[in-house]
């Protein structure tokens, strides 16, 4: 084989790897991939930082709640899998496409996983003492208060109990789907305003936890489906390289290769690349 031959066929390759990238979700998966990969090596290997902290210092003198209002599993259940059997049940009855059940998922998975990974970043690195942290810590007899001290006065055994006490924080006249559209809200308030309760963490930290929850899935849903003011808003963007002739989302008119018009997605102005004609 010659080396034009060979240059020829490695192009080929190459264009055809291109070629796929671009026009299917694969981006997304390995972004997926990469986000849960790194979220379970800061779970199994990172070390929190630990503050420094006074043991006469009230605001983190509060008892430790061996019994938790929502336990950490029922988190998954509330966050993960009671949203998305509902929406595949919901899509199932709508008769959804295929497509439009991906999107759903694909979505749903990206912005938890990127929250969470978000949420162990700050709080890890923060390591702001929980408001029940004397209690985990159970300093050693003798510890002065009005100093500042380390972990190192801690007589707490248990790993997950000691380290896990450094953490941070359509139509408008619709009233019914309105509230059914808030409901989640609602739940997911009475979640953060537990873990008050249950003194694991304060105010500042549920308000930054909640901000940050909400802007990641704002992004993550913006991402497959227009805005909710679209008359569209209940079908997901076509998949990249799809072919459609209007509404929002990926238009793609013909291969790079063969010249013409390829028009971008749509988020307010359309804009027109001219690749050129074949001549």
């Amino acid at each position: 084989m010659t080396p034009r031959n060979d240059s020829l066929q490695q192009g080929g390759i190459l264009g055809s790897v291109a070629k796929f990238w671009t026009h299917s979700y694969a981006p997304d998966y390995v972004g997926f991939a990469g986000l849960l990969t790194a979220y379970l090596l800061i779970q199994f290997l990172v070390e929190p930082f630990h503050r420094m902290f006074y043991i006469n210092n009230l605001n983190i003198s509060f008892p430790h709640a061996e019994v938790e209002r929502v336990p950490v599993w029922l988190n998954f259940v509330y966050a993960l899998f009671v949203p998305l059997g509902f929406l595949l049940l919901y899509n199932s009855f709508a008769r959804a496409s295929f497509h439009k059940h991906h999107s759903t998922i694909l979505g749903l998975a990206i912005a938890l996983i990127l929250s969470s990974f978000l949420t162990d970043i700050v709080k890890n690195t923060v390591g702001r003492p929980r408001p029940d942290l004397i209690a985990r810590c159970k300093p050693v007899a003798g510890t002065k208060p009005n100093v500042l001290v380390t972990i190192d006065v801690c007589t707490e055994t248990n790993h997950h109990t000691l380290h896990d006490g450094w953490r941070i924080f359509r139509d408008r006249k619709d009233l019914g789907r309105s509230l059914i559209c808030l409901a989640p809200l609602v739940g997911a308030a009475m979640i953060a305003i537990s873990r008050c309760q249950d003194y694991r963490h304060d105010v500042y930290d549920v308000c930054v936890g909640s901000a940050l929850g909400f802007t990641v899935g704002f992004f993550s849903y913006r991402r497959y489906w227009p805005r909710l003011s679209s008359r569209e808003c209940d079908e997901p963007y076509p998949a990249p390289g799809t072919e459609v002739k209007d509404g929002e989302g990926w238009r793609r008119i013909r291969d790079e290769e063969e010249g013409g018009l390829i028009i971008g997605r749509n988020t307010g102005y359309e804009m027109v690349n001219l690749i050129g004609t074949p001549g």
